[in-house]
């Protein structure tokens, strides 16, 4: 009868770990164990079940010594260590200096303290070959991250909390005790005899998890008895329908991005027809994937460029991303490229002095032929098919031509116009994407004038005409 509520407890996260998979029969767990009631009792559920046939769960007792708290740290230590051999478990102990970790890092002890722990735990899984590691955070721990995160202004995938497992670097984390509360835990020790140790720096309000605890929660519950339930149950729906959400981001991801140089890209059309979340998921998983991490802060940068792509003017930008990135709209496009990604391409400078001629085209995976051709009147006449072919009349080209890269300040005498134009407004009045238009090559004469923009427009310079008798054809591809 005493150990009611234990019975109760195991029998909640035997049910937890086969509705969210936490662990297979055979596993190796590492429990991460404090001292506290919390992760004392999860050692004790832990080790019923591993008893369990139908588990068969191997565990390790894993504590780590701060050195924050003197004496009451030792003392700690000294219980876990009694614990574990009690239970017969084996136990790893870790000692750590978080307050120098903080002072050479610049972080918080609350976050120098997460980092250290964590670190620990994986290496101690490591050691063991442990397919995870059990921490005992519980109901109240959820609703306490969750109201956190909510002050923080979070989205939704921070206001669905912590997930009952969660992989970290090369280990996943399991949280088997997510839908017990504190009290429930306080009695099943009390019921059964289980002794733990108390932490006093858990009634330190100067950490922000403890002030959450101790002064927000409780003051909210005057308007709410039931807060920590109802922000559970937030973190619920949240968590489900940030799943969701994760999905279709996902899939749409390999359905519309495209590959380029390892680059990711997409159609401007396409990604304006998603729903506004569906846009926001989608760059923040390219974000991701580049790899440019992402937290709830980085909405700013994701909301600009989301609103980039979906507006009609400008149609080209580019955005500083950092890391060395940044995002480039190119008309009906948006590109990620390395930020030096146009230094990538030297210029370059190539002299045609003979016929029949190729000349590679840097950066394009295209080449520029050239030959000379002596015709009849109406051969000369035929005009080029596309913009990838350019006929000249030969015998007004001074010699010898040149492929180059573009240079500032290049203009060219267009047909069609009395006077000449700057290369960039061709470019621009043509819609050739910024990222391209280095690549581009120029064609010119000895006398320096520009007679032809591969692939984009050809100039007023050697038209061929009805006097023509030989012709330099060139064609871009």
């Amino acid at each position: 009868m005493k150990e009611r509520m234990m019975h109760r407890l195991v029998e909640i996260v035997r049910r937890t770990a086969r509705q969210e998979r936490l662990w297979n029969p055979g596993d190796r767990i590492v429990v991460a164990v404090s001292g506290g009631a919390d992760s004392t009792l999860l050692l004790h559920i832990m080790k019923e079940l591993g008893m369990d046939p139908n588990f068969g769960l191997e565990l390790i007792c894993a504590h780590l010594h701060h050195g924050l708290r003197g004496e009451e740290a030792d003392r700690d230590a000294e219980f876990v260590q009694s614990l574990a051999k009690e239970l017969k478990i084996p136990f790893e102990l870790g000692l750590a200096d978080v307050y120098s970790y903080s002072k050479e890092t610049g972080k918080s002890l609350e976050l120098a303290a997460r980092e250290v722990r964590y670190a620990f735990l994986r290496d101690v899984a490591q050691k063991y070959g442990a397919n995870s590691v059990a921490l005992a955070h519980h109901a109240d721990d959820q609703a306490e991250t969750v109201m956190m995160r909510f002050l923080r202004g979070s989205g939704l995938s921070g206001l669905a909390g912590m997930r009952f497992k969660r992989q970290e670097k090369n280990v996943e984390l399991i949280r088997p005790l997510l839908r017990i509360y504190k009290t429930d835990l306080l009695r099943a020790c009390q019921e059964s005899g289980i002794a733990f140790v108390e932490d006093s720096s858990n009634q330190q309000t100067d950490f922000t998890r403890n002030a959450i605890r101790l002064d927000v929660l409780p003051f909210l519950g005057q308007y709410n008895g039931q807060l920590p339930e109802s922000l559970n149950r937030l973190a619920e729906l949240a968590s489900a329908e940030d799943d969701y959400l994760g999905q279709e981001s996902l899939r749409l991801y390999n359905e519309i991005i495209q590959q380029e140089d390892d680059y990711p890209l997409f159609e401007v059309s396409v990604f304006n027809e998603l729903h506004v979340a569906l846009q926001r998921r989608l760059i923040k998983l390219i974000l991701n994937y580049l790899p440019l991490s992402t937290d709830e802060s980085d909405f700013v940068k994701i909301e600009a460029i989301r609103q980039g792509t979906i507006q009609h003017q400008p149609s080209t930008w580019s955005l500083d991303l950092g890391g060395g990135i940044q995002c480039l709209r190119e008309y009906g496009i948006i590109r990620f490229v390395p930020a030096a990604v146009q230094s990538q391409i030297p210029h370059y400078t190539y002299l045609v002095e003979q016929f029949p001629a190729e000349v590679p085209i840097a950066g394009m995976g295209q080449s520029l032929r050239m030959t000379r051709l002596v015709v009849d009147r109406n051969e000369a006449r035929i005009v080029a098919a596309s913009n990838d072919e350019a006929k000249f009349d030969a015998d007004e080209l001074v010699y010898p031509l040149t492929v180059r890269s573009r240079l500032p300040g290049d203009v060219m005498k267009v047909m069609g116009l009395n006077g000449s134009k700057k290369v960039k407004d061709i470019f621009i009045d043509a819609k050739i994407p910024p990222s391209l238009r280095f690549r581009i090559p120029i064609v010119t004469d000895a006398a320096g004038r520009i007679l032809w923009i591969p692939g984009v427009r050809r100039s007023a310079i050697a038209a061929v005409n009805r006097d023509t008798i030989c012709v330099v054809h060139m064609v871009f591809g």
